[in-house]
């Protein structure tokens, strides 16, 4: 999290992460309030839009993971576009509601995401991998190998 408010909508970004590319949506917020009297089951949900995820950088790789609770695999899309992107989306489908069923609460979210990150140079984007287990996203991106200097001896004439 960031310590510094952002100034679009006091919506946070991590000004720290040169690389994390969340796109900003100026009506963010808007529609919450413009329609704040329309019942949830009559709006998309859209709080699963910002789907949370974890990015660590081990020596080997950098590690992306994401709680994607309810999803199955075939509903979740990884990619690797040019300029080292890295762009993870999905859609969570709104449950079927029948005639006769009566909702007290709707409080689980659902919707797209779309995240996007920009890899560093060092990310071998042809080896990328993705698993999914229990929920969880994890998205493998090896790193070559840290390049030694190697020194040359220079041999003094004269």
């Amino acid at each position: 999290m960031s310590l510094i408010p952002s100034i679009f909508g006091g919506r946070r970004t991590n000004v720290f992460d040169p690389f994390s590319l969340d796109i900003w949506d100026p009506f963010d917020g808007f529609f919450t309030s413009a329609v704040a009297n329309v019942p949830s089951s009559a709006r998309e949900t859209s709080a699963f839009a910002n789907a949370r995820i974890d990015w660590k950088e081990t020596p080997e790789a950098h590690i992306f993971k994401a709680d994607l609770p309810g999803l199955k695999k075939e509903e979740v899309k990884v990619e690797v576009e040019e300029g080292r992107i890295l762009q993870i989306s999905g859609e969570r489908s709104k449950e079927q509601e029948e005639k006769n069923d009566k909702w007290h609460r709707v409080e689980r979210s659902s919707g797209k995401f779309l995240r996007r990150f920009r890899l560093p140079e060092d990310a071998k984007m042809e080896q990328v991998k993705a698993s999914m287990e229990d929920g969880v996203l994890t998205v493998t991106v090896p790193k070559e190998e840290e390049k030694k200097p190697q020194a040359k001896a220079i041999e003094i004439s004269g």
